[in-house]
């Protein structure tokens, strides 16, 4: 069972993907994390990309394409994989399909979580971490008892310039664009089934597993 979770940064693909693996006893497969992985180990593809890293660019579909292959070759992906940020193009999408294609395997369902951009502003734009000790807030979700100040150490709050509301906008700008021709392909292959991906987080996982099973994917 090979499926994949799209979704704007802000609309939750992480936590349903670990959700839904646990659920159908799969693995999970996120990019970043194989990228973390093979940095800290040293091994060639992982050298490649902290290069690309630390310019600040995500480097060649190549290098992702082979770090996901890689780690799908291992014997716990037999019973199948839930991928999560990836692929990012269609590129990735074409390389995946073939590389499943030479084992008679196929991608079963792409799952893609539809959250308004008001509501991925609303999300992502909200986030204030502690200057001092890290710990996150959110102007929303998880507001600090006095405005500006950690409640854990009295620091002072600031927000990333990842996080501001005009570099949110560009980010899901260009996520959008990438994705847009990915739901286009899926739709076409007729494998991409959408989720409203507004409520709570148990609210969207059930809804997940609802339409694995509706599609005959989960048993």
């Amino acid at each position: 069972m090979y499926i994949i979770l799209l979704g704007a940064p802000g609309a939750g693909k992480g936590t349903q993907a670990v959700y839904v693996a646990r659920q159908l006893n799969l693995v999970h497969i996120a990019t970043g994390d194989l990228f973390r992985r093979a940095i800290e180990e040293g091994t060639e593809l992982g050298m490649q990309a902290k290069y690309y890293m630390e310019k600040g660019t995500l480097g060649p579909d190549e290098i992702t394409i082979g770090m996901v292959l890689e780690r799908m070759s291992a014997p716990d992906c037999k019973s199948g994989v839930v991928f999560d940020g990836f692929p990012r193009n269609l590129v990735q999408a074409k390389a995946l399909d073939k590389a499943l294609a030479k084992q008679a395997k196929t991608i079963d369902m792409v799952v893609y979580i539809k959250v308004s951009e008001k509501e991925l502003l609303r999300r992502l734009s909200g986030r204030w971490i502690c200057r001092d000790c890290q710990t996150p807030y959110h102007a929303v979700n998880s507001p600090p008892k006095v405005r500006g100040k950690c409640d854990r150490c009295g620091g002072e709050l600031y927000q990333r310039p990842d996080d501001t509301e005009e570099t949110v906008k560009k980010r899901l700008e260009v996520y959008f664009t990438e994705t847009a021709p990915l739901i286009d392909y899926y739709t076409r292959l007729g494998k991409l089934k959408a989720v409203d991906g507004e409520g709570s987080i148990d609210k969207v996982g059930e809804k997940i597993i609802a339409a694995l099973h509706q599609e005959s994917i989960a048993r």
